[in-house]
Parts: C-alpha cells; structure tokens; sequence
C-alpha cells in the first residue's frame, strides 16, 4: 500500500498529464490544419509543432516512472531500464532546445537590431529553422544515447525476469552510474538553458531602451510593442521558471533510489517535474493570438453542442 502523500502526488501528476496531453495535442492539431490548409507552415508553428509533439512523448516518460517506481518490475530490468532513460532524456533534452529555439526566433523578430551579426540572423533565421531543429535533434541523441553504455546497479531484476527480494541493499549507495546519468543530464541542458538566459537578457534589454526612447509620447498613446515586449519577457521568463524548478526535481528523482528514498521529497519532486510540461503549454496558448483564438472557437462550438444536447434531452 503507497503512503498517502504518494497517491495524492500520484493523483496531482495524473491530472498534470491530461492538461499537457490535451494542451500539447491542441497545439500541434492548430498548426498542422493550418499547415495542411494554406500549404505553408511558418517557422513558428513549425518549432510548436516539434516541442509539442515532444512534450507529449516527455509526459508519457513521466507516467512511465512512476508506473516503474511503483507498480512494476519491468522497468527495473537493466536492458529496459537504460533504453528508457535514453528515452527520457532525449525527448527531455530536445524539449529544451525547442523551446529555447522558440523564444530565440521571437528574440529576433522583436528586438530592434543593428549589429551586422545579429541582422544577418535576423534576415536567414527563417531558413535557419529546419535546421536548427534537425541539429537539435542529433545534439539530443549525442547526448542521450550514452545512457545506453551505462551500466546501473539500482536495478532490481534479473535478466530473466526475476526479482531479488533483498535487493534492497544494493541499491541504497551511490555509484558512477548516477554520476554519468547526471553528467549527461547537465551537459545536455546547459547550452539551452545559457541561450534561454542570453535570450531574456536581449529582451529586457531591448525593452528598456525602447522605453527610454518612447518616455517623452507616454502620454500621448501605448505603444503596442510594448506590449510585444513584455509578453515575450513574460513567457520566457515563466518558462524558465518551471524549466529549472523541473530541473532541480528531476535531479532529485535521479538522486533517488527505488527503495532508498523519501516519500515526501519524491512526491513533490514528481509534481513539480510533471507540471512543466504541463503548465508551459497552456502558457503558449495564451500567448500566442492564433493559438488563443482557435482555443476560443473551440469552446464556443462545445458550448453550442452542449446546448444542442441539453435541449434535446429536456424535449
């Protein structure tokens, strides 16, 4: 019987994951019938396509873990248990690098840019997309695909299937499998996470400039790109939030052992690394005017129907 903080955590994550599939479906239905409609995709929809479709795949990984930390020996086998966190931090990794590619193309388009470097990104960023998703995808697997040469000792399996009833006892210190996967894991968000950081920098930076520059008509009319700005800001910055307070749990939940660990600290762990995902979805709906308004028309059509129904059942 799990403690009762687990199935509460449990229950926390499970709903988690129905927002992020249903929020993370919803973007990637948008984009792909606009594509399909107007034969063309932007370089935006295109990057929303990809992160969405990976957070999808980071969600199940998510349920996944949970399913192998408590209900399950499966996962626990050495063969499967690497291929799984090859897996993970793949999808984990190339999530990061979408977004981050995400927020460093609206950097481009936003800011008022003058030096040569900058404006030739500016000019080709656009045709840069492709290829910067494909090279985040080759990046993800360089540096998630020597999890499979690592051998770890917190699995509690045999190879033929069978699980040790005393294996708790090998399983409760720390090895270099744990610093090896933890390597991998730094190594593979420390780039994006530098140009996400880097990213914001720009923004703000260009914001106040802006301000400064439009003081004296602040009177006279708002400036939309104003409020451009600090819609950008908003969302990048809410996005590295959950991103490292996902951070700092996933390292936690690596640092914990299938049976040496504490309920409390993993169950938290679990929600806040499951609300990532999640959470950031809904933030780009809300940011983004074409996701925003589809979202609304959707509602409006289940509100129609619902009516429909309802005047159905009550004649």
């Amino acid at each position: 019987m799990l403690p009762p903080v687990l199935i509460i955590s449990i229950s926390i994550v499970a709903i988690e994951v129905v927002v992020g599939v249903i929020g993370n479906g919803f973007i990637t239905a948008v984009n792909i019938i606009n594509w399909i409609k107007s034969k063309k995709v932007s370089s935006a929809d295109m990057i929303l396509i990809f992160l969405s479709t990976s957070r999808f795949i980071l969600q199940v990984t998510v349920l996944m873990h949970i399913h192998s930390l408590y209900f399950t020996d499966v996962l626990k086998l050495a063969s499967v248990y690497k291929a799984f966190g090859a897996v993970w931090m793949f999808v984990n990794h190339a999530s990061l690098w979408f977004s981050t590619w995400l927020y460093v193309l609206y950097c481009v388009k936003i800011i008022n840019i003058t030096q040569w470097l900058l404006l030739q990104l500016k000019l080709r960023i656009a045709r840069m997309v492709p290829w910067l998703l494909l090279g985040s995808l080759v990046i993800s697997s360089a540096t998630s695909l020597p999890f499979l040469w690592i051998t770890p000792s917190t699995y509690l399996c045999s190879s033929t299937g069978n699980c040790r009833e005393n294996s708790t006892a090998h399983i409760t210190d720390w090895d270099s499998s744990h610093l090896y996967l933890l390597l991998l894991y730094f190594v593979g968000c420390f780039f994006p996470l530098i140009l996400s950081v880097i990213t914001s920098a720009l923004l703000i930076t260009s914001l106040w400039k802006h301000t400064k520059k439009m003081q004296c008509y602040a009177d006279t009319f708002r400036d939309p790109l104003v409020d451009v700005h600090l819609t950008a800001i908003k969302s990048i910055i809410s996005f590295l939030i959950l991103y490292l307070s996902s951070f700092v749990a996933q390292i936690l939940l690596i640092m914990s052992t299938s049976q040496s660990k504490d309920d409390v600290k993993v169950a938290v762990s679990l929600v806040v690394s499951g609300a990532y995902p999640s959470i950031h979805s809904i933030i780009l709906i809300i940011v983004n005017s074409k996701l925003k308004l589809a979202f609304r028309l959707l509602c409006q059509h289940l509100k129609h129907h619902l009516e429909n129904m309802t005047l159905c059942l009550i004649a």
